[in-house]
């Protein structure tokens, strides 16, 4: 049987106040999925491109 030793620990005043501590005791603030992307169109709406012509689709597939 193999004897266990106590790791050697640094008093708790010490490293309680140690800068590093402060700055890592806690985690940072959670960021949510949807504030991670940002959503662009690629191109400007053209509603002149889009607007339904009805006899444009006779001349373009039947010409």
């Amino acid at each position: 049987m193999a004897h266990r030793t106590q790791p050697d620990t640094a008093p708790r005043e010490a490293t309680e106040t140690a800068p590093h501590t402060q700055r890592f005791s806690r985690l940072p603030e959670r960021i949510r999925p949807e504030d991670m992307v940002e959503t662009r169109p690629a191109t400007l709406p053209d509603p002149a491109r889009d607007r339904y012509h009805a006899d444009e689709w006779l001349v373009r597939y039947c010409g």
